[in-house]
């Protein structure tokens, strides 16, 4: 039987918003993380394919899972990173967990309330988290603010690119009851700019955004590994300035991205902060070197 041709990736780590697996990251871990990244991009993209059928989605998120588990060899994107789980004697859960959202992405198109994004959320976002913190033996007390900073980093991205996800692949992120609150429709993310109603309504997103990332705050001074702190550290300051633009500007017609300078600026201002929060206090415990 001839298997499928592969899909083409359409970015690397280098092109998302927020870092992975960056420089911070000790080597020893950066490959394993990586290796997470492109099985996770490979799903993506298949779930994302304009023109593939679904039931031809479906059947190549279940290669990508089998091969995962070692019962095929079917779906050479998922090779490297059952090496690197068996390396390191890791769970695939986390990477099946993501495969769950994929398979949403590919049937579910709307969401109903806040609770029912954050629970797709709890696929889509936080095994990310949780991978990462396993891969650095980290305590699982830390997956609470990991979850809170995940989902927030996912509904960011749920916002900013909310016009083109209705345009290219009918997809509404936006909860359907915030919409309706604001006398907004679905078909107002196709516009060239958002309706006073749309607009209203984006922004009522970002109060429980801002609050994702409250939750957050004691995630990167609480995990042991100060390099791992420090990545944290960043990327919650770079979700904290994107969520203030998101409630100044209107994601249909204005860029609500970080460019090149903007990013690394609030990156630096991210890595101070998480030093500055990690300097030893009367009474604290000692945090690993690593």
């Amino acid at each position: 039987m001839t298997e499928p041709a592969p899909i083409a990736a359409t970015k690397t780590h280098r092109g998302e918003n927020f870092p992975v697996a960056s420089h911070l990251i000790h080597p020893r871990h950066r490959g394993t993380i990586l290796a997470f990244y492109r099985f996770a991009r490979a799903a993506d993209d298949i779930a994302d394919h304009p023109t593939l059928a679904e039931a031809d989605k479906l059947a190549r998120l279940d290669r990508l899972e089998e091969t995962l588990l070692g019962n095929s060899e079917s779906a050479a994107e998922a090779l490297p990173l059952r090496a690197a789980l068996a390396e390191r004697g890791l769970s695939p859960r986390h990477a099946q967990d993501l495969l769950t959202a994929f398979r949403m992405d590919v049937t579910k198109r709307r969401y109903r309330d806040w609770d029912d994004l954050i629970h797709y959320c709890s696929y889509s976002a936080m095994p990310v988290g949780r991978f990462v913190l396993d891969v650095h033996g980290e305590d699982r007390g830390t997956w609470p603010a990991s979850d809170a900073l995940c989902a927030a980093l996912q509904v960011i991205n749920h916002l900013q690119d909310c016009g083109a996800d209705y345009r290219r692949l009918d997809r509404v992120y936006v909860p359907l009851d915030a919409l309706a609150r604001t006398g907004a429709d679905v078909e107002a993310l196709g516009a060239d700019a958002a309706s006073p109603a749309l607009r209203q309504c984006l922004l009522s997103l970002v109060p429980p955004t801002a609050d994702l990332l409250r939750q957050a705050e004691p995630l990167a001074p609480q995990v042991a590994d100060w390099r791992l702190g420090l990545e944290i550290a960043v990327i919650q300051r770079l979700a904290e300035t994107l969520t203030g633009i998101l409630g100044r500007r209107d994601p249909l017609s204005q860029r609500v991205h970080l460019g090149t300078a903007g990013a690394l600026r609030v990156g630096l201002r991210g890595i101070v902060e998480g030093l500055y929060r990690r300097l030893p206090r009367p009474g604290a415990r000692r945090v690993r070197t690593t």
